[in-house]
């Protein structure tokens, strides 16, 4: 079932403004601007700086600019300084080819570097591979399942089955408890971001024995959002498996929350409660809800480097206008750039044949771990954590910095505290 709501009201100045000549009408940002461009080491992305998306960009993009004062104070790459060349695809995967194709024709970049997430890193594929680049892109989930483009390598943990890593866990947990839960429905966006997990999810609830008893898809154009959660009620659901944006979230989140229906499981693929403005924007009403994370700051996943990293992010975020706390992009942004900085050292080279056999082969030492590239350039292990709001207090953004606010519930290696069960707003 496919549903809409009252329209959103319109975006901010240069938030949700698109057009096909958009990547021609705006001058890259260079970081650093100093660099001679003619000595540097230059790395073109496309990368979501505003739109729906923009604040995990701008998030990704700061851990990137951090990566390259690191590496330019060490000597830089090749005993050359490196300078990121940054477009803003404004979160709209139709400007995307353009930027590359501008990136690589005119501005001549070194290297080419993926971008935010699935709705952007999905339509630059075809050129990228046309060109038979190096591409190390960010969260897309299965962008490269079905081409199998031997160059493309993905930051997001997801492992060699990227649609159905995000909600393993949520149903492995599911199935745990007792008295069984039985039933479940998916409510989900009607964007790319959301077909691949929302397949996954299907395979998750037949492989834990779960009936799908309603699937409601409702327009990116949403903004109220109890009619969809009225239309559930009806069928009361054990387990409410959402698939949402960063608003949407808040908007979904909070119809749940006024609802006399209280389900005994949520969460399970949200992109929003990961940032800062959405946690603070919901504040109690997200106890209880169970989703997927990458990273946070629990002894399990201390690796190297990344305290330093999340240090330094925290004390520039403000000026960078990037999420405050930034553990959702930061360590992979930051982890995507190590990936790179060690294929080019070990190979001495900027050849994109020579940096792609040395990614698909060797492991990297990176602030998210170890890490190594398997099937369709996906980690060749997942590493996905499930982490339930507990203890959430009031709107306070400090709250958050911390663990007992996100428990990792999930997996057994990573966990950081109980899992609280059946669902409750306290």
């Amino acid at each position: 079932m496919v549903m809409s709501a009252t329209a959103a009201g319109t975006d901010a100045p240069g938030e949700g403004s698109t057009g096909s000549d958009a990547a021609h009408s705006e001058r890259a940002v260079r970081y650093p601007a100093a660099n001679d461009a003619h000595e540097a080491i230059t790395i073109g992305v496309s990368m979501s700086l505003t739109g729906a998306l923009g604040l995990n960009g701008r998030s990704a993009l700061l851990a990137q600019k951090i990566w390259v004062d690191d590496i330019n104070s060490r000597g830089g790459l090749l005993g050359r300084p490196v300078q990121l060349v940054v477009y803003d695809d404004r979160t709209d995967g139709t400007l995307v080819p353009d930027i590359y194709r501008r990136l690589m024709d005119v501005d001549e970049v070194d290297l080419v570097l993926g971008g935010y997430g699935t709705n952007t890193l999905a339509p630059a594929m075809p050129l990228i591979a046309e060109r038979n680049r190096y591409f190390v892109g960010l969260m897309g989930l299965g962008v490269n399942t079905e081409r199998q483009y031997p160059n493309y390598f993905a930051m997001i943990p997801t492992g060699p089955d990227p649609s159905s890593a995000l909600t393993e866990g949520f149903f492995e947990l599911a199935a745990q408890q007792v008295p069984r839960p039985r039933t479940v429905a998916f409510i989900s966006a009607d964007a790319e971001f959301a077909r691949n997990p929302i397949i996954g999810a299907a395979e998750n609830a037949e492989k834990h024995g779960f009936t799908v008893i309603d699937e409601i898809t409702y327009s990116l154009s949403t903004s109220e959002f109890t009619p969809i959660i009225d239309s559930v009620v009806g069928k009361d659901p054990d387990l409410l498996l959402l698939c949402c944006y960063l608003d949407d979230s808040i908007g979904l989140v909070k119809a749940l929350r006024s609802s006399d229906w209280v389900p005994k499981m949520v969460g399970g693929a949200m992109t929003g409660p990961q940032s800062t403005a959405v946690k603070s924007a919901l504040g109690p009403l997200l106890n209880g809800v169970v989703n997927y994370e990458y990273w946070l700051p629990v002894p399990s996943m201390m690796f190297t480097g990344v305290e330093a990293l999340m240090n330094t992010y925290q004390l520039r975020a403000q000026a960078e206008n990037a999420d405050p706390i930034g553990s959702y992009m930061a360590p992979q942004a930051y982890a995507q750039m190590q990936v790179i900085e060690q294929a080019v050292a070990a190979t001495g080279s900027l050849d994109d044949q020579a940096l792609a056999q040395y990614t698909r082969t060797e492991s990297f030492d990176t602030v998210v771990g170890a890490v190594k590239f398997g099937i369709g350039g996906e980690w060749e292990h997942p590493r996905v954590i499930q982490v339930q709001y507990q203890n959430v207090t009031d709107a306070g953004q400090e709250q958050f910095k911390h663990s007992h606010t996100q428990v990792v519930v999930a997996p057994a290696g990573y966990t950081s505290g109980a899992f609280r069960y059946p669902y409750r707003a306290k």
